[in-house]
């Protein structure tokens, strides 16, 4: 989920005066989806003076709602004084992913990753000692990395979809370490000398690692800022849908 705000569009927490930022909302159930709005990928645990710079609201008020989220599972305090998302969202993310096609979320998201960069996109399971090609949007370009549905290759034959699939299946892989730490592996001529890509893990709403995003394209295309834009924009466009490119914390 992008990180929401209730100030004018620019905004951020530093800039501006407080007379410049829209109070926040008066309805008590705007107010509560206001706090949760506050947890982010980034700032997925917050201290109360945390919560109120990002949400405009007085301590006293973030208390008696924090208070009622606690109560029923929506919010959990840590040993430290922060606040975190607690495990009734779980329930709700499961129920998310109960009732939306998967297919139809991962196919936009890949449309949106190849249309704004220019180069394939494809999302990658893992099926034993194989990665399959789930699904896949090919570029427009005539020079084109191009891989069909269904598709499969040995994860043997290395790139950066194997290993971000062995990384986080408890399979052999050098790169290990370098994914879990970094949350993406780039790669440069590995399985085919004239291709590169960046690849990410991908899990669903209630934590589960379900595959790997792969963004790939010729090697004259590509380059280490095309990476870093591809990288972000998938992560963005994925949240979009519900997934994340990190475990539940």
């Amino acid at each position: 989920m992008r990180q929401a705000r209730w100030y004018p569009t620019g905004d951020t927490m530093e800039s501006g005066s407080p007379s410049e930022k829209k109070a926040p909302p008066s309805g008590v159930l705007e107010r509560g989806l206001l706090i949760l709005s506050c947890f982010t990928d980034v700032s997925p645990r917050l201290h109360l003076r945390e919560l109120a710079a990002l949400s405009g609201l007085d301590k006293a008020t973030l208390l008696r709602m924090l208070g009622t989220f606690a109560a029923h599972g929506y919010v959990r305090r840590g040993e430290d004084g922060r606040y975190a998302p607690g495990p009734a969202t779980l329930r709700l993310a499961a129920l998310y992913s109960a009732t939306i096609d998967f297919s139809g979320r991962m196919m936009q998201v890949l449309k949106n990753v190849s249309g704004q960069t220019g180069e394939s996109a494809a999302f990658y399971e893992r099926d034993g000692d194989e990665r399959v090609c789930v699904c896949r949007v090919n570029a427009k370009q005539p020079l084109r990395h191009e891989v069909e549905m269904g598709e499969r290759l040995p994860l043997s034959a290395g790139g950066g979809a194997a290993h971000v699939l062995l990384a986080h299946t408890g399979g052999e892989t050098p790169n290990a370490a370098e994914i879990l730490a970094k949350g993406f592996i780039s790669t440069a001529g590995q399985r085919d000398p004239g291709l590169a890509s960046v690849a990410l893990p991908v899990f669903e709403g209630d934590g589960r690692f379900i595959g790997a995003l792969v963004v790939s394209g010729p090697i004259s295309r590509q380059t280490a800022v095309g990476f870093e834009h591809a990288r972000i924009l998938a992560a963005e466009l994925l949240a979009d849908q519900g997934f994340s490119v990190r475990p539940c914390r």
